[in-house]
């Protein structure tokens, strides 16, 4: 699994570094040449791949001339923080890289905006539901496999409830009407999780909505996706598309930004969080009683 720690701080390093040889009005080639370093691997750091190495950054801060700043001592402590083992990484064999980032930016985000379709949105999954989705989607997963996604999964709701060095993440969920309705393993596991649905959608840091069926449809409507929002400014927000090709990664500014207005539209056009669980009751009630 490649690059797989935190990815924040490396992407701090990116934008600094960035704007660093944009100030000193040096190609990648002049800085790497200077510093006797391939221009691939400071194109790397200054796109966040792989993890920054403190020598290479003590050679760019010197560089620079900006020894005993705050800039170089941000970047020191950013490298350090770089360095660290994300706890997914006990799932590296069983998780995509794109899959690993995506839990990565999950970790590390002050705010998710997600869309799914017809799946329930996984932070919000009970342990029987996610089981019997990978069974039915994935079936040649064996079971051990299936029962370490599910782990990591579960373990990754840990954000809503408490995370190290910050609050919890805030979740604010879009699902489309047809994810309550689909049966997923049994009339059993279905009526379970409605009713976690409705229970953890009470928690002030979560809010679910459903886009229904009456509603027409909008141009995201069709996929499903992630705004990872962050509360320093120097961290921009991304955004993660996930097909069954993969996790496409977005984070040019103006797509992201576009995606924040598609997802606002999405949000605007879904039930009220009082409507939302109006909704899931009575689903509940009438599918699988």
């Amino acid at each position: 699994m490649a690059d797989p720690g935190p990815v924040v701080p490396r992407r701090r390093i990116a934008e600094e570094l960035r704007r660093l040889r944009g100030e000193a009005g040096r190609t990648l080639e002049e800085v790497a040449e200077a510093l006797l370093i391939s221009t691939s691997k400071l194109s790397r750091l200054e796109n966040a791949q792989g993890r920054p190495q403190l020598r290479d950054i003590r050679d760019l801060v010197r560089f620079y001339g900006i020894e005993g700043t705050q800039v170089a001592s941000r970047l020191e402590r950013w490298t350090k923080a770089s360095q660290s083992q994300g706890w997914w990484t006990d799932y590296s064999g069983q998780i995509s890289d794109e899959l690993g980032a995506h839990v990565a930016y999950e970790t590390e985000a002050s705010v998710a905006r997600v869309y799914t379709i017809p799946a329930i949105p996984v932070l919000l999954q009970t342990a029987d539901y996610a089981r019997a989705y990978y069974r039915s989607t994935e079936p040649w997963r064996t079971s051990d496999d299936i029962e370490q996604l599910v782990e990591l999964r579960m373990k990754r709701q840990r954000a809503l409830r408490q995370r190290e060095g910050q609050p919890p993440l805030t979740l604010v969920a879009v699902t489309h009407e047809s994810s309550i309705r689909q049966l997923v393993g049994s009339p059993e596991i279905m009526r379970a999780q409605l009713d976690h649905l409705i229970e953890s959608s009470t928690a002030p840091n979560i809010e679910l909505r459903v886009f229904p069926f009456a509603t027409q449809p909008l141009f995201t409507s069709t996929c499903m996706y992630a705004y990872f929002e962050f509360s320093e400014d120097i961290d921009r927000d991304v955004v993660h598309i996930e097909t069954h090709a993969g996790i496409r990664h977005i984070e040019r500014t103006k797509a992201v930004e576009k995606y924040r207005e598609y997802h606002d539209a999405l949000y605007r056009s879904s039930l009220t969080p009082e409507e939302t669980r109006a909704l899931i009751r009575t689903v509940r009630n009438e599918q699988f009683s």
